[in-house]
Parts: structure tokens; sequence; C-alpha cells
């Protein structure tokens, strides 16, 4: 127990620590680190570039920053358009039944049953490779599984005592998904935005490397995308502070993410 708690407080840490470094880049590092200067082109790390620069004169350390802040933005706003509305689609349905569970059923089987990256190819190649289409493309291949868990719950309760009740007294779906829905749920959608953030992170790097993230983004994605794209990097030393910082940030982050929401979920 104590071990499992000692482990918690790390994690917690860790995604406080990346929180703070990548949302607060401007009191860690001066702006114009981030202006290209390619007379500076794939210099080492030294005291001026911590992490070198890359082939564009672009120093990696500030792309690391500013990057894991976008990559934190599509993840968290991934999960919370893919959790808060996929929950709510699973609520209703359930609730009401019929049709519209029939629907829903029906809906999320179609989703499930297509391989997730071939579908987020071939959505991030029809609609194109800015921010807000990446966010769209990766909840709508999230959604399913916050729908089904809150389908599934408010099957279990809708026909409980106090919920009878309140519809006896008249009171309207609204009333009853603020008052008697909502409230218990509430920890399921946030363990599920804590664990599709974890599975946008690697989404989003997915998208990036297969050339379908956004090009005017410095994300980590895109930044291994890029090193990955330089001629025989891993015969030169520049992949040890080019490729290897954002691949280990990105484990850092994921396997955070993933073991919180399993303790979460415990």
């Amino acid at each position: 127990m104590k071990v499992r708690k000692v482990f918690y407080f790390v994690e917690i840490h860790i995604l406080i620590v990346i929180f703070i470094f990548t949302f607060f880049p401007k009191y860690l590092i001066p702006t114009d680190y981030f202006h290209s200067a390619p007379s500076e082109a794939l210099l080492y790390p030294s005291s001026t570039h911590l992490l070198g620069t890359d082939d564009l004169g672009f120093d990696i350390f500030s792309q690391l920053l500013y990057g894991g802040k976008i990559s934190l933005k599509i993840s968290f706003f991934t999960a919370l358009l893919s959790a808060v509305g996929g929950s709510i689609l699973g609520i209703f349905a359930g609730y009401y039944g019929g049709w519209k569970d029939r629907a829903l059923i029906y809906i999320t089987g179609i989703f499930l049953s297509i391989p997730v990256l071939p579908l987020m190819i071939v959505l991030g190649t029809f609609l194109g490779s800015n921010l807000k289409n990446i966010i769209f493309v990766l909840a709508l291949v999230t959604w399913t599984h916050p729908a089904k868990i809150s389908r599934n719950y408010i099957l279990k309760i809708k026909n409980e005592k106090y919920i009878l009740l309140s519809k006896g007294y008249g009171a309207g779906f609204l009333h009853i998904f603020k008052w008697h829905l909502l409230k218990p749920m509430w920890s399921t959608i946030m363990t599920s935005i804590i664990k599709i953030m974890n599975k946008a992170v690697l989404a989003e790097a997915s998208l990036a490397y297969l050339g379908l993230g956004d090009p005017l983004s410095k994300s980590w994605g895109m930044i291994i995308s890029r090193a990955m794209s330089f001629p025989n990097i891993y015969f030169t030393p520049y992949y040890k502070w080019w490729l290897f910082p954002p691949v280990i940030l990105l484990i850092v982050l994921v396997l955070s993410l993933s073991s919180l929401s399993r303790k979460l979920e415990s």
C-alpha cells in the first residue's frame, strides 16, 4: 500500500512538473530562443542551447517546452469533447431507451468495428491537418468507450426508487440529469478524461509521424516526425538530443496518465 502511495505521489508530481514547464515556458527561457537562426543550425548542446538546435536553427529545448503545451492542449480538449460528449449521449440513450438506445448501440458498433488508425488516417486526410480538425478526429474515434460505460451505468440506476419518485413528482430529464445522474457519473467521466488524454497523446504523435499532423505546430509528435525525417539521423549524434528527449517525455507522460487512470478506477 505504501509503495502504491509513493508511485501515486510521484505520478502527480511528474504531471505537475510537465504542466508547469509546458504552460509557463516564457519564465524558463527567453522568447527569442524560439526564433529560427539558420546560421546556427545543428549546433551541439551548450549553455546557450541546452539541447542544441535542429536543421533550421530552432532551439530544441524551447520546442519541447512550447510543443508540450500543444500536445497537452490537444489531448485535454480531445478528452473533454470525447468523454463529456460520449457520456451525455450514453446517459441520454440509457435513460430514454427504445429507438434512441438501439441507435446508440448500432452507431457505437459501427465505430468499434472500424480499425482506429485507418479511420484516423482517412478522416485526417479529408478534413485537413489543423489543430481543430485533429482534435475533432481524435474525439470521433474515442467517444464510444465513455458512451458505453455511461449507458450501462444509467440502465442500472434509472429504475431506482429515488429516480422513479422524482419522475412521479413531475421532474424532467434535465432535473434528474443534474441532481441524480450527473453526480454519480462524475468520477467515471473524470477517469474517462484521463484515459482518453493518454490515448490522444499517442494518437496525435501517430498522425504527426504519418505526415497528418499540423505542420505549423511544434507538438512533441511533430518534433519526433521532423527529427525522423532528417536524413540518416541514426548515423549522426543529433538523435541523442533531437529525437530522444521528445520520445522520453511522451513515454513518461503516457505512463503517468495510464497509471493515474488505473488508480482512479480502483
